[in-house]
């Protein structure tokens, strides 16, 4: 097979659409029947995801993969940083930790390592895949980090690759920031842009259109498409910035109302997508009491610092509330990975793994229950069966963690029993406190209808049965997103420069 075509996606700004562009043209490739690949040298994101022999990207990559029809694999994202406080991170290579760094050290003493990993890995790449889809980051008009930056350009030109520009136009002043990165791009690097995408569009098109003749007749380059504002678009989303799109209030016109706790280092929250699909739940992210109000469901996810973020809801008082819904209102609460350790007792850092806390008392939901950060991290596909409300129900996840908890079963039993024999988490005599590693967890068909007519019988509602399956939800989702983005991007031309631009 001769070397993969590359084509980069590059934007203005973080959250101006790229990941969703790469995701559509993964899936536009895979169906014109190339064997086609993601590529990310450097994702920073707190939502990872794990491949099949257990190693950890980022879960944008990993989404991506999914709609190439391919296992993800760390060659795809072999540098994943995941901050844990200001100014520093836990970098992970190929999958595994490798060190927590401040951002001036990883910028001085990781570069030529990180250089040298992203080479080999686009070359694996490369010599495996028909297309290769390469995603930047953040801007690749940042002057003060180009002399060392390992995502944007420097990867363009590792790859040969033609790069295209996506601006955000919802956003507004779409066109300064296209032009304006335009020109901040050094003459060279200039020369790899083929062409601009305007996202997230809404309105009508003729009106926008005598701005489009004008940045094609000033810039000298095309406009290669306008996408549409895509609503309700069933593909998890990058990073926490998507968090902000998302409601923080009562939906009255929904039989159920769930809220999820939103902690500054949230990470994961993509968990509870599956539930934002079904029509009878909505899913509130919320920060105060104030907006917490007194939710059908609580759902504590994951958190990248859980000490802190633990440390910061008792400080708003928000810790305080949701013991009370659970005690006094008999408020189901669901807890995943680190929002599992809070339910506990204690939490305990002694290591200084995530922070500088060396123990938090736990929210007592689990009375028993206590954990402990340590420097080995699970990171591991998981399945197992469940026995929730007299049913077994068979359920599979992914574990990312690096803590060790510990309960006995006084008030509770283990929630899943592993295939290998061990077993995750807590579920209470009741049922209605719920703690587990298992990150995925509502992906489970069977598993999320239990649970939601479980909280419709709790309010006098009658079951709704036959629910929507979640992964053939998706594979609709990128079709649909690959055929509305292809009918609206000048494919023929982003092919011809692919081609042109490995001849040279």
């Amino acid at each position: 097979m001769d070397k993969g075509l590359p084509i980069m996606v590059q934007g203005t700004h973080s959250d101006a659409g790229k990941s969703i562009v790469v995701t559509a043209l993964c899936r536009i490739f895979k169906e014109k029947g190339y064997k086609t690949a993601p590529f990310k040298s450097q994702n920073m994101a707190l939502n990872s995801y794990i491949t099949v022999d257990g190693k950890e990207i980022g879960r944008a990559q990993g989404v991506q993969a999914e709609a190439a029809g391919i296992p993800a694999t760390t060659y795809m994202n072999p540098i994943l940083i995941k901050p844990t406080g200001e100014y520093k991170s836990q970098i992970v290579v190929h999958g595994k930790p490798y060190k927590n760094m401040q951002a001036g050290q990883y910028r001085q003493v990781f570069y030529n390592e990180g250089l040298s990993l992203i080479k080999d890995s686009y070359a694996r790449l490369s010599e495996n895949f028909e297309r290769i889809v390469i995603e930047g980051a953040g801007s690749p008009a940042e002057v003060n980090l180009n002399d060392r930056e390992l995502v944007n350009m420097s990867v363009a030109n590792i790859a040969n690759a033609p790069v295209i520009l996506v601006g955000d136009i919802d956003k507004g002043g779409v066109f300064a920031s296209l032009v304006g990165t335009l020109q901040l791009l050094d003459p060279v690097d200039r020369k790899r842009v083929i062409g601009v995408v305007i996202n997230k569009f809404r309105g009508d098109l003729s009106l926008l259109k005598p701005g489009l003749d004008w940045f094609e007749d000033y810039t000298g380059l095309p406009v290669l498409g306008v996408i549409p504002f895509i609503d309700k678009l069933n593909i998890e989303a990058e990073d926490s910035l998507a968090l902000e799109q998302y409601s923080s209030r009562k939906n009255q016109e929904k039989d159920l109302d769930i809220a999820v706790i939103s902690y500054p280092r949230i990470s994961n929250f993509t968990d509870v997508d599956p539930l934002m699909r079904e029509p009878d739940c909505h899913v509130r992210f919320v920060r105060t009491n104030e907006e917490l109000g007194k939710p059908d469901l609580i759902i504590l996810p994951g958190s990248k610092n859980t000490l802190e973020d633990l440390a910061h809801i008792r400080k708003e008082g928000l810790a305080e509330e949701i013991i009370s819904l659970v005690k006094e209102n008999k408020t189901p609460i669901i807890g995943i990975c680190g929002g599992y350790q809070m339910l506990g007792q204690t939490l305990a850092d002694p290591d200084g793994i995530e922070s500088g806390i060396e123990k938090v008392e736990g929210l007592g939901l689990i009375g028993n229950l206590s954990t402990t950060l340590t420097d080995k991290k699970r990171t591991v596909l998981s399945e197992g069966v469940i026995i929730y409300r007299g049913e077994t129900i068979a359920v599979t996840g992914y574990e990312i963690h690096m803590g060790v908890s510990q309960f006995s079963d006084e008030q509770g039993d283990r929630f899943v029993q592993l295939i290998d024999g061990g077993t995750d988490g807590f579920i209470s005599i009741d049922g209605r406190t719920i703690g587990t590693y298992f990150h995925g967890i509502f992906e489970n068909d069977r598993f999320r209808e239990v649970i939601l007519n479980d909280l419709r019988g709790r309010k006098g509602l009658p079951e709704i049965n036959d629910r929507v399956s979640f992964q053939a939800l998706k594979e609709q989702s990128f079709h649909h997103l690959a055929q509305l983005v292809e009918s609206h991007l000048n494919m023929e031309l982003i092919e011809d420069k692919m081609a042109l631009f490995q001849k040279n």
